[in-house]
């Protein structure tokens, strides 16, 4: 199956590396290119796309704001934010807002293309890095709120400490001594009782409820 992807970014040359990149993959389709959010919302309502690769910052319409819109009017639409991590504030945002996991504009264009396939088959982009990256950057802001989590048990209080670490369900299983269809199944259990969208939501959620804190 082929996945269609919608290019967002104000940036035609970033949009041009990464039109290249994926007119070598066989299985993914460049479907529409926007340079500004509200372009983005208007090219996913229309042509329904499996990803949408999101700058943050753009003219009028910012990522997020799009992010928001579209992952509510299309939900079937996954968004993956493309931002430079160091210089932008609202990386948050824009996961709050239903982004499935976010990239960096200095990686390999041929990670952003395998972060696109993750993505695309449901998973969230949430590199070990990443992780780190994001709750050391949380951890300079207030928390808007805190979560509870109520109804999670204490071996899902592990699971989700373990996710938050970026492990994937077989390194949970390594780490706890249990098989990865039991890890699978605790992580499904998390997205149903903390009514998360995926495991970067589950990642938001461990430090909303302050389950993860960030190092000194």
């Amino acid at each position: 199956m082929t996945i269609r992807v919608v290019l967002a970014d104000d940036q035609p040359l970033i949009r041009a590396g990464l039109r290249m990149v994926i007119a070598d993959t066989h299985d993914v389709e460049v479907v529409g290119e926007a340079g500004t959010g509200a372009e983005a919302v208007h090219l996913a309502r229309d042509l329904r796309p499996d990803v949408v690769v999101m700058d943050i910052r753009m003219p009028g319409m910012d990522g997020i704001e799009a992010t928001q819109l579209i992952t509510s009017g299309t939900p079937e639409t996954r968004v993956v934010i493309l931002t430079t991590f160091d210089d932008d504030d609202n990386v948050y945002a824009s996961l709050r807002a239903g982004a499935s996991g976010f990239l960096v504009k200095d990686m390999a264009l041929d990670d952003i293309l395998t972060a696109v396939h993750v993505v695309a088959a449901g998973d969230a982009l949430i590199a070990p890095g990443v992780t780190r990256r994001l709750i050391e950057h949380f951890a300079t802001r207030p928390v808007p709120r805190t979560r509870t989590l109520d109804g999670v048990t204490a071996r899902e209080r592990e699971v989700l400490m373990l996710v938050s670490r970026g492990l994937s369900n077989a390194e949970i299983a390594a780490h706890l001594h249990i098989s990865p269809g039991t890890a699978k199944a605790h992580v499904a259990s998390l997205l149903t009782k903390l009514n998360a969208r995926d495991r970067v939501q589950l990642v938001i959620t461990a430090y909303e409820s302050h389950l993860v804190t960030p190092p000194p």
